[in-house]
């Protein structure tokens, strides 16, 4: 990826990464990682780099950026103030969407991008385009790693395990094959492999 200066050996790429994080470190939400207390949000974020890193290194710099602001501020809006069941949550999800291209493109123009580059991100964010986009594609395999590796554990917890399968199931469709492969191949505890394993049966 070729990221070019700005003067004073910055360039848009590290400032839009240090105000992202500075957004994120404010989540009142916290997790014990290595035996600290952090920002749950900022946590997130490093991970989905991270596993960016792993998944997919030759990715470009917008979806570089969109891997490091997709839940920005994300507690803001909590999913308890939109109505329960399936409808709910879709509108949330969609609310999300919106929100999180759009504090990330303000954050984007105040380093200095250009539209293009804010808008393509906006895309990515939003996950237009889902299985037709390869770029889109590869941010949702991501986030869907994420999940499986950091999160699923917790998610288990207080849901009987048909539901844990039936979601696991929707998380399998959403991803490339690709994103299969190293899902299967992740480093999680047999039980979570098994339920990961069922869902894909």
């Amino acid at each position: 990826m070729d990221v070019q200066p700005l003067r004073g050996g910055r360039s848009r790429y590290e400032d839009a990464f240090e105000r992202f994080d500075h957004a994120n470190a404010k989540d009142p939400d916290r997790l014990i990682v290595d035996g600290l207390s952090q920002p749950k949000a900022l946590v997130y974020a490093i991970r989905m780099t991270d596993r960016l890193t792993q998944f997919a290194p030759e990715a470009s710099e917008p979806l570089r950026l969109a891997a490091r602001c997709q839940h920005i501020r994300r507690w803001t809006i909590p999913r308890a103030t939109f109505p329960a069941g399936r409808t709910g949550y879709r509108l949330w999800r969609k609310t999300l969407s919106v929100f999180h291209a759009k504090t990330a493109a303000d954050i984007l123009r105040t380093v200095g991008y250009d539209e293009a580059t804010v808008g393509r991100v906006e895309t990515l964010l939003r996950k237009d385009n889902l299985k037709s986009d390869q770029e889109v594609q590869t941010l949702e395999d991501v986030a869907c790693l994420v999940f499986l590796e950091h999160y699923l554990s917790d998610f288990t917890l207080n849901r009987d395990e048909t539901t844990v399968v039936e979601v696991l199931g929707k998380t399998w469709r959403k991803m490339s094959e690709r994103g299969r492969v190293a899902a299967l191949a992740l480093d999680i505890p047999v039980d979570l492999k098994t339920l990961v394993t069922r869902a894909v049966r």
